[in-house]
């Protein structure tokens, strides 16, 4: 029997070793944390966005540059698929009101639970505290803890993930053995110096707010946090925002310029500011709040202001911090099926390969398929592999 090791316990690495195994292969899936999945668990604490329920060619679009890479296997395994595949592991799913679809569970626990135990009923050998440390000629090496370990397998799969969240996994330290594009954090939230009178905001959303930076704009929820503004508002914003680009807040984003004017000269004598704009326009204390952080000395014509109001910030919160990481294993590196060029017999997927998405489905949903893919050349080469040798 052919063999083969995925290293990477994510959501990437998991499905590679799924169809690995289904065809034939012996498979060992080493993970360096004590468990698998640590990621995904983490991502489904606040409800797990498996993809989203929307035309193909937009759910491409997301992806931007690597979307021509990207698109043969999201075809293979896109939005629909995504979603009979968790339904097939017991999941009862729905569509929320933006398109996103999620686990009537809404959490990532009992599709891991039936997922592993699928795996394992498929024969799929689960090796955890087994850390990847490179090649010694074409043999794979980890450090275990009963001391360094190699395999020789006749193919692998690398879905080592990112480098945000280390505690979870996705160190980057991978990026030592390859010449990779420099990993930048996405879907991040910006750091930003806040004023003592702030303090009392920390933690409040911001609601019905559009930002605008670097030339793109993004309607969406965003929170006040000591350290800066997070949320997918500004995450749908990470790539012109670690670049510093400016951002500005639309405070009223459903009021035209001219009519919030026309609301805003019917002042009455004696109403304070804050109880003009609370009344007339339904400003709530946290964007008032923002108003006078960064809009102060207030002009006389206060609308376009509350229409753009300028946020001094100081680029992206530390990488680590990061939902997802932009950078990695380019494209140029692999062939189409995702094997190395310069390791016949090596696959890679998942979030180390260099694409970025914004949150809302598309980055699992990328994972899943370029784990797919991986998976399905991985054995086809073994398969390969073997009738030449037989020959």
């Amino acid at each position: 029997m052919a063999t083969g090791v995925v290293i990477g316990g994510g959501p990437a690495g998991l499905m590679a070793a799924q169809e690995m195994s289904r065809a034939g292969l012996s498979v060992v899936l080493a993970e360096a944390k004590p468990s698998v999945g640590r990621k995904l668990l983490m991502a489904g604490k606040s409800g797990l966005n498996l993809t989203r329920d929307e035309a193909f060619d937009r759910f491409l679009g997301a992806y931007e540059e690597a979307a021509p890479h990207l698109r043969p296997m999201l075809e293979r395994m896109g939005p629909e698929t995504v979603r009979a595949w968790a339904e097939a592991l017991g999941q009862d799913l729905f569509t929320g009101t933006t398109g996103r679809v999620f686990p009537r569970a809404m959490k990532a626990s009992p599709l891991l639970r039936a997922w592993l135990g699928q795996l394992r009923g498929g024969g799929v050998e689960i090796r955890t505290r087994c850390r990847w440390t490179g090649w010694d000629g074409a043999g794979l090496t980890f450090d275990t803890p009963g001391g360094p370990t190699t395999l020789h397998p006749e193919v692998s799969v690398l879905a080592l993930g990112g480098a945000s969240w280390a505690r979870l996994g996705s160190d980057g330290a991978w990026a030592e053995h390859f010449d990779i594009a420099s990993f930048r954090p996405a879907n991040i939230g910006i750091a930003v110096d806040w004023s003592d009178r702030m303090a009392p905001q920390f933690g409040l959303p911001l609601k019905a707010v559009a930002l605008t930076a670097g030339g793109r704009s993004s309607r969406g929820e965003c929170v006040i946090t000591a350290r800066g503004l997070e949320g997918a508002g500004i995450y749908a914003l990470s790539r012109e925002l670690r670049d510093h680009a400016p951002l500005s807040l639309d405070l009223t984003p459903d009021i035209p310029l001219d009519r919030l004017r026309h609301k805003l000269a019917r002042r009455r004598r004696g109403d304070s500011l804050a109880s003009h704009l609370r009344r007339t326009i339904r400003l709530d204390p946290a964007k008032r709040a923002l108003l006078m952080e960064f809009g102060r000395p207030l002009p006389d014509d206060l609308a376009p202001l509350l229409k753009a109001l300028p946020v001094r910030h100081h680029g992206a919160l530390p990488l680590d911090q990061a939902i997802s990481t932009a950078g990695g294993l380019p494209f140029r590196a692999l062939d189409e099926t995702l094997m190395l060029r310069d390791r016949p017999g090596t696959f890679a997927a998942g979030e180390m390969l260099d694409w970025e998405a914004p949150t809302g489905g598309y980055l699992l949903t990328a994972c899943l398929a370029t784990g797919l893919w991986a998976g399905r050349a991985a054995a086809r080469y073994a398969a390969s592999f073997s009738d030449s040798t037989a020959r």
